[in-house]
């Protein structure tokens, strides 16, 4: 059609994650990974718009609560489903590991081969597996641990909704 532009992908939007338990989501997005709270419109149900705090930033995570996350079922469905984990660049790579261990996370650890990228695994309340990327040549001398138990194995859960930690703001 005369006018409109040419087709342009201009990167990620936002994802939008369902939850049953808006306090405890807000912990963890907010308080342990860092995101703030972006204003958000009513749409006549609970949720928040979070995002990066860095200058340009902008609502990247949007939360459901209520209504439009519940299922036929009543229930906020869990996990990622057919996607496997959302991917976040970060820096920091020990204040995160602190992060994890004083809010009771489990989480898992993997060097990217080849590179030079860290990883750092970990599930927020809904079952939603996290991936944070580090630059590991900024990081530190200490490396990641990649010992049995502590290193990310792909597709193998390490989320249990009956044992996951309470976190409240």
């Amino acid at each position: 059609m005369a006018g409109l532009p040419a087709a342009t992908l201009f990167g990620l939007f936002h994802i939008a994650i369902k939850t049953s338990d808006l306090e405890a989501t807000l912990a963890f997005w907010c308080d342990v990974i860092g995101l703030v709270e972006f204003p958000r419109p009513d749409f006549g149900y609970p949720g928040a718009w979070l995002g990066c705090s860095q200058p340009g930033g902008q609502a990247i995570i949007h939360i459901y609560a209520g209504g439009p996350a519940l299922g036929a079922d009543g229930v906020a469905p869990a996990g990622t489903a057919a996607i496997d984990h959302v991917s976040l660049s970060c820096a920091g790579y020990r204040d995160y590991l602190a992060r994890f261990a004083a809010a009771g996370l489990p989480f898992r650890e993997f060097i990217v081969p080849g590179t030079t990228l860290w990883q750092l695994f970990v599930y927020d309340p809904s079952g939603v597996q996290l991936e944070l990327t580090f630059e590991g040549r900024v990081e530190g001398a200490e490396l990641p641990d990649m010992s049995e138990g502590r290193a990310y194995v792909a597709g193998s859960s390490f989320f249990d909704a009956a044992s996951y930690p309470t976190l409240r703001r």
